[in-house]
């Protein structure tokens, strides 16, 4: 009996977040007509690190997490990339995300490559102390492969200044001596960057704005949808409605709220401060994650986690501009969906793109030991983002591609080069 051969895995559907990155990859590399044996070792993480992470608890008892470090890429420069605490974390989604880090890196053009972290645990849950101390376990555990020339850790979900600050003072005792830039995202009292809390939020509308001079919008007139209430969607909301646009609706993990007048996001900021959620704000109808994504605007900002717009709800979307504010929200399929449909996706590795550069700024200025001015971080954000907007619009335009393959093809051309430029050692 002769056995059929089996058709390839069809991109349909795909929902794994590391499928989903090497299938980016697998596009720009054919686009690109890449070396297959340099395609092959772009696919490939160059290191991943799993490690046992046990904590005495507040009442005395162990308790054991799994961390995990991956370190995608080295070809253009020691890898950089955040630490995530969250109860789903899993080792494809930390290689997905180290591989974007590459990409994001390269499409900004800066001298780093891609790496991300992730312990499994819930930090809602944990207080204050536990979560120092498996901070600090964690780190002494990664010790050996992470450093100011190796891999600098930085803020991503559910971590923040202060965990930073955890991290670089754990690798400095064990040093014998004070190194800031072994993190980046730290509070500004020990190294950290004027400009960095904000610089996420602050890339991504760089990027609206650029999007909408390309698609003849007024910003001005522009309404906003943001999923995700956390540092990057909240800062971006003010300073989008900063520039004259209407936040209509914002939500977090346990739901959303809707005005079509509009919202306050100070105000609502407030609120969910005092209340734990956004849910139930007084000038405002409550509205569940899923609908928040169908809310008819000019710009809509998935800010939260991956895997949000997918074949199933893609069609319902009634927006023109995409921003990615988070990492892998929009599946391979939902991306087709989106293109048919007219709407413009600014995709993760250059919308989000301003936390990692301002973090290379911090990190510049910690080797320095010079630190800039806010004004100067800005400025220099804004030069950058917008130069790499063009870049990437330009070959969209030239190849006939959407952004996403547009703004892959750029860095996977820059990361390849690097590759061969350098060649195979030994």
């Amino acid at each position: 009996m002769i056995k059929k051969k089996r058709k390839p895995a069809e991109k349909k559907h795909l929902i794994n977040p590391f499928e989903i990155a090497t299938y980016q990859l697998d596009m720009a590399a054919k686009k690109l007509k890449l070396r297959e044996d340099v395609h092959k070792k772009l696919r490939i993480p160059k290191r991943i690190v799993i490690v046992s992470v046990p904590i005495e608890m507040d009442d005395g008892s162990w308790e054991t997490f799994q961390g995990i470090r991956v370190q995608h890429n080295m070809d253009r420069g020691p890898t950089k990339g955040g630490i995530r605490f969250h109860p789903n974390v899993t080792l494809d989604e930390v290689k997905a995300l180290a591989a974007w880090m590459t990409w994001k890196c390269a499409v900004v053009n800066i001298p780093f490559g891609g790496a991300k972290g992730g312990i499994k645990c819930n930090p809602k849950e944990m207080s204050v102390k536990e979560l120092e101390r498996l901070t600090r376990r964690y780190t002494t555990e990664i010790m050996s492969v992470i450093g100011p020339e190796l891999d600098i850790p930085a803020p991503d979900v559910y971590t923040n200044p202060q965990t930073m600050a955890w991290i670089m003072d754990t690798y400095s005792m064990n040093k014998g001596y004070p190194v800031p830039g072994v993190v980046t995202g730290k509070p500004i009292e020990i190294g950290g960057s004027a400009g960095r809390v904000e610089a996420t939020a602050r890339g991504c509308m760089f990027n609206i704005i650029e999007s909408c001079k390309h698609l003849g919008m007024d910003v001005k007139k522009c309404s906003v949808v943001i999923q995700g209430f956390g540092n990057a969607g909240y800062i971006l909301a003010y300073l989008l409605e900063e520039i004259g646009c209407k936040i209509i609706a914002v939500s977090d993990s346990k739901g959303g709220i809707y005005n079509k007048g509009g919202l306050w996001p100070h105000d609502v900021k407030k609120h969910k401060n005092k209340t734990g959620s956004v849910v139930n704000y007084r000038e405002a109808d409550n509205i569940n994650n899923e609908d928040i994504l169908q809310v008819k605007c000019d710009i809509l900002v998935p800010a939260a986690l991956e895997n949000v717009i997918t074949h199933k709800n893609a069609s319902r979307i009634k927006t023109r501009i995409i921003a990615e504010a988070a990492n892998g929200p929009t599946t391979p399929d939902a991306d087709e969906i989106l293109l048919d449909k007219g709407v413009f996706v600014v995709p993760d590795i250059l919308a989000n793109a301003g936390g990692v550069l301002v973090s290379y700024f911090e990190w510049v200025q910690n080797l320095q030991n010079y630190y800039w001015s806010e004004k100067k971080v800005n400025s220099k954000l804004e030069q950058v983002i917008t130069r790499s907007f063009e870049e990437v619009l330009n070959i969209s335009q030239k190849h006939k591609v959407h952004m996403r393959l547009a703004a892959h093809m750029l860095a996977v051309k820059r990361v390849s080069d690097a590759a061969l430029i350098r060649g195979i050692y030994p």
